[in-house]
């Protein structure tokens, strides 16, 4: 059964407006716990939620 609950990132309308707040402090709350500087570029939103995925995978935390 296919899951089409989650949309692409890429595909999401506001994916280019730039990321929340919200996101930034996630970013940067699973940079420090992974020992890495927080990204320093502002990221737009789609961007930041990979990015999420990826550092939360990283840290073996569900996607």
């Amino acid at each position: 059964m296919a899951d089409n609950t989650r949309k692409d990132p890429r595909d999401w309308a506001s994916g280019d407006d730039p990321m929340a707040g919200a996101q930034k402090s996630y970013l940067k709350t699973l940079a420090e716990q992974d020992h890495e500087t927080p990204p320093e570029d502002e990221l737009t939103k789609a961007e930041a939620s990979e990015l999420i995925d990826k550092m939360r995978q990283k840290a073996g935390l569900e996607a």
